[in-house]
């Protein structure tokens, strides 16, 4: 199997099996050569990011306007990427494996159709231009723009456009495992291209890497990959060395690792998810990191504790939501029902309820979320205040370009802030810890 063969078959697992891509890639991925593995991801994740716009292309040749069978759907759409997105591809390499495909999977008639359809395409290229229409243009459905529209007003275009990215990898310094100069002279060696982010402190831009968990640097837990956005989280709770934390929906565990580098490794962390199967993964990373103050505990986060009431120094609160902030990471996110999300705020609401509960008198309360939608964060976040007073919104201490922000909360853009699309409120439980 060739890389565009697996990419067809990923395609198919993903339209036929309603399967997430990252999992049915890993699949079909399994015997390709790195280099044929990485471009299968280009292939697979490039159509699922521009489906819709293929579409619009594609029915523009169609004579006749025929229904085409689907997985010839999906053999023209892999396609016509090649041929409008990647200029290193050659056309005939694009044309030839497809009507390949389209006479293995589907027979000569629809090979034929296929080679007609990609031909007439190629002698009039120069010609297409993506549509106005934001559900087109930018491959998301039209009732997702409008509810997305509704909550990031002028800022739509943006992020709709960065959904069809491939963001830079982001990493974090890990200060347990050494100097930061280390870190930098590991990297050198290792030949990856590092940048400074923006505007995070410590956080890094990579190139080159392949994939990061098989450098050494990353084995030995130099540093972890974790976006800018759900490290500043952790970064605006302010801990202390000796501080107790509960992190209640934390697999795989990148905020209770940020938090216990924040702690010198020091105090406890409670580092909980809802799913057992889920634990060793947050073993892992501690084990890798050099953390040893975290303690991997299945809890169900909306169901009440009474044994952690007024526990804790910190909690925090990294709901289950949407996932519309991180659309480009995981692009089929945009094709997922949007009725599966109307029950989210209902869940976020118990849970933040649960986890004040939790926060000692003088404590810090987290909540947050990687999506942009204000019912799943500033009204969740308004209607805790409003039955809970005595918790108050806490000034954040935000870096450079962030802060000029709402007080004790932000919304944070992909396409707009160099990281994923992410919510963050900060509060304060009143009263003097004991």
């Amino acid at each position: 199997m060739n890389a565009r063969d697996a990419a067809l078959s990923a395609l198919v697992d993903c339209r036929v099996k309603d399967a997430w891509s990252d999992a049915v890639l890993k699949k079909h991925q399994a015997s390709l050569e790195p280099r044929d593995a990485a471009l299968c991801s280009a292939l697979c994740y490039g159509v699922l990011q521009n489906r819709a716009l293929l579409d619009y292309y594609i029915d523009l040749f169609l004579t006749g306007k025929k229904k085409l069978p689907p997985m010839l759907r999906d053999i023209l759409r892999l396609a016509v990427y090649q041929l409008v997105f990647l200029d290193r591809v050659p056309d005939s390499a694009a044309v030839n494996e497809a009507v390949n495909q389209a006479k293995t999977r589907l027979g000569r008639r629809e090979a034929n159709l296929c080679n007609g359809v990609l031909r007439t395409m190629l002698r009039s290229r120069e010609k297409l231009t993506p549509p106005a229409d934001y559900a087109i243009r930018y491959s998301h459905p039209p009732e997702l723009v409008d509810l997305m529209k509704e909550s990031v007003g002028k800022r739509l275009g943006a992020i709709l456009a960065a959904d069809n990215t491939a963001p830079a990898l982001c990493a974090q310094w890990n200060p347990l495992k050494g100097p930061e100069e280390a870190l930098l002279a590991a990297w050198r060696r290792e030949g990856v291209t590092a940048a400074p982010h923006p505007w995070l402190p410590h956080g890094w831009l990579l190139r080159g890497t392949g994939d990061p968990e098989k450098l050494p640097s990353f084995q030995t837990g130099l540093f972890q990959i974790q976006d800018a956005a759900a490290r500043l989280s952790v970064l605006t709770l302010e801990l202390r060395p000796g501080d107790r934390v509960l992190d209640l929906c934390a697999a795989p565990g990148g905020k209770s690792m940020a938090a216990a580098a924040y702690m010198e490794n020091r105090g406890e962390i409670l580092s909980c998810d809802l799913h057992e199967k889920k634990l060793p993964r947050i073993e892992a990373a501690a084990k890798r990191l050099g953390v040893t103050v975290v303690t991997a505990l299945q809890n169900d986060a909306a169901a009440p504790r009474p044994e952690w009431t007024r526990c804790f120094d910190a909690v925090i609160a990294d709901v289950p939501c949407s996932g519309l902030g991180v659309i480009r990471k995981k692009p089929d996110i945009r094709y997922k029902s949007l009725e599966s999300m109307e029950a989210l705020p209902a869940l976020q609401a118990r849970i933040l309820s649960q986890a004040g509960a939790y926060v000692k008198p003088g404590g810090q309360l987290l909540y947050s979320t990687c999506t942009i939608l204000r019912r799943e964060n500033e009204d969740v976040v308004r209607a805790f205040l409003a039955s809970r007073p005595e918790f108050r919104p806490e000034a954040l201490s935000l870096p450079g370009p962030l802060s000029e922000q709402a007080p004790g909360m932000i919304t944070l853009y992909q396409g707009v802030n160099d990281c994923d699309g992410f919510f963050l409120c900060r509060m304060r439980k009143e009263g003097i810890a004991p």
